[in-house]
């Protein structure tokens, strides 16, 4: 049933695709993020769902008589020099025989990553990325934290198989990085129960990512919280909810669970995070011996044995930082930062520039809460392997296209300012003349 309901979705929305080729932005990121076909047990599981959405929208952007043409900016340039360069170290891979399929996966998120900046133009198609992604990981969440309660924190909470958050330490940064995407889609829900509904399913999200039992997530959702209350209008209230749930979500929480976040004060004495210094020292010497890096698919038994301090202690990279920089070397490892910064830098211009206008509120609640998302990834992703995983890119694309929407807006409130001011300075009063001064000065200073 749940393979029919899938197909059925996926080709009922074709037609509307074509015609609207910025829906085939949102249907891919239902089926890329969410993988709700791994969800059934017959034919959907292999089926190339996401292929059919990617031509189709492809097809239709060229049909279209919209002009898709891709925003060069900082962010945009810098992204391409990163995809650019993995081509490089693919070409210089310690096992080049090996990286094809890796690349090949790779650049499918990140050709469609641009796809997506492409197809986001106005301010709906930025609200409707962000639905998606919110209900993609969403779902998982309040299953997750449903999960939690029943089994009293006991059992660990994992993610869909066969995607990027399959695993708990994975699925639970997907659930930290969406709790501040849904307060802001709270923030704009005109909707009671919308906002109600949001605000319960956030509870459970972060109760879903404490039942992962991750020591990473554990982190980010601490840095998470912080930067959260700062940065949030509601301070008030949000620091009632922060006070009122974190201590009750801690008591709940069984003692195998404290004990198991209290081991990243004695971390020389686990085994897993000893295993992690080990892969992050690989790949540290491997990058000073290789400009290059690495290239994919470098954790083996036969690298390890050329740079880890404990050559038979084989891990994956657990860290998108040194993941980047075993595989691309420090020119992969500047440009992946870089690209970081831009992002971060793109939101702190979208909220200076909007904060003294009420109209464009949404852009600024919309900017500072993908920070907050972004640096969720930041601090929980220093202990996971997910340089590649494609939410953090749909979300600085979204940023790139906030900019250039709140441009936009800002350009046209300009031209209504301007046009208010009085044109016959010879009859101006005092009072007039003051009220035209301080529109000039107001648009100076943006």
């Amino acid at each position: 049933m749940r393979d029919i309901l899938v197909t059925l979705i996926v080709f009922g929305s074709l037609p509307y695709i074509f015609k609207k080729p910025w829906f085939g932005m949102v249907m891919w990121i239902w089926i890329s993020v969410m993988n709700p076909h791994s969800q059934g047990w017959g034919f959907a599981r292999t089926y190339p769902f996401a292929a059919i959405i990617a031509a189709v929208t492809l097809l239709s952007m060229v049909f279209s008589k919209q002009k898709h043409k891709l925003p060069m900016t900082p962010v945009t340039t810098t992204f391409i020099l990163f995809a650019l360069w993995m081509s490089v170290t693919s070409i210089f891979a310690i096992h080049p025989d090996l990286v094809g399929e890796q690349w090949n996966k790779v650049y499918k998120i990140f050709g469609m990553a641009l796809v997506v900046l492409m197809l986001l133009k106005e301010r709906k198609h930025l609200e409707w990325m962000i639905w998606t992604v919110v209900v993609s990981i969403g779902y998982y969440g309040v299953k997750g934290g449903i999960f939690t309660i029943r089994s009293g924190g006991s059992d660990r909470v994992w993610g869909p198989d066969g995607t990027f958050i399959a695993g708990n330490n994975e699925v639970a940064l997907a659930f930290v990085m969406t709790i501040p995407l849904m307060w802001f889609l709270r923030s704009i829900s005109p909707n009671k129960w919308v906002r109600h509904g949001l605000l319960v399913s956030m509870l459970l999200l972060a109760l879903a990512a404490l039942g992962s039992y991750s020591r990473g997530a554990a982190l980010a959702i601490g840095a998470m919280t912080l930067f959260f209350w700062i940065k949030s209008r509601e301070k008030l209230m949000l620091g009632v909810v922060i006070a009122i749930a974190v201590p009750a979500l801690l008591l709940f929480m069984p003692s195998q669970w404290h004990d198991r976040i209290d081991t990243i004060e004695t971390y020389q004495e686990d085994s897993s995070a000893m295993g992690r210094i080990n892969a992050w020292h690989m790949a540290f010497n491997l990058a000073v011996d290789r400009p290059v890096g690495g290239g994919f698919q470098i954790y083996d038994p036969y690298v390890f044995q050329l740079y880890a301090p404990n050559p038979d202690d084989v891990h994956a990279a657990h860290s998108i930082y040194f993941q980047v920089l075993g595989e691309h070397g420090f020119v992969g490892l500047f440009l992946y930062l870089l690209l970081g910064v831009l992002s971060w830098r793109t939101a702190t211009w979208v909220v200076r520039r909007t904060r003294l206008h009420p109209e464009l509120r949404w852009a600024e609640d919309m900017a500072t809460m993908i920070q907050v998302s972004l640096l969720g990834f930041v601090v929980g992703g220093a202990f996971l392997s997910l340089a590649y995983f494609d939410v953090p890119y749909y979300l600085m694309a979204g940023l790139v296209a906030l900019r250039i929407v709140v441009e936009r807006e800002l350009k046209a409130l300009r031209d209504r300012s301007v046009a208010a001011v009085d044109p016959t300075p010879y009859i101006a009063t005092p009072a007039l003349a003051a009220r035209n001064s301080a529109i000039q000065e107001q648009w100076r200073t943006q």
